[in-house]
């Protein structure tokens, strides 16, 4: 996969609980009802089962980039800290 290398499989996974999947997850919530506002159908009783789609691929959207931004950060401090290793000197 582009989106995340095989070397962040060595990673432990986010928790799915977070932040990032809870916003989203909402974000896409409110995209369906405020499709079924813009088409002038009831907004909570309307397309139930789009709303249940567009939430959970939010949340699925959210764990993804949650996951990615958890590799960079890794990725950075495993190279910051081998820089750290191989110049003893300037720390």
């Amino acid at each position: 996969m582009v989106f995340l290398p095989d070397e962040s499989r060595s990673l432990p996974p986010p928790p799915l609980l977070n932040k990032g999947s809870v916003w989203l997850g909402f974000a896409g919530w409110m995209a369906a009802l405020l499709d079924n506002a813009f088409n002038q159908r009831p907004i909570i009783r309307a397309g139930v089962h789009r709303q249940v789609l567009l939430a959970t691929l939010g949340w699925f959207v959210g764990y993804q980039l949650l996951k990615r931004a958890e590799y960079k950060y890794a990725k950075a401090d495993r190279e910051l800290f081998e820089y750290i290793r191989h110049h003893p000197v300037d720390f």
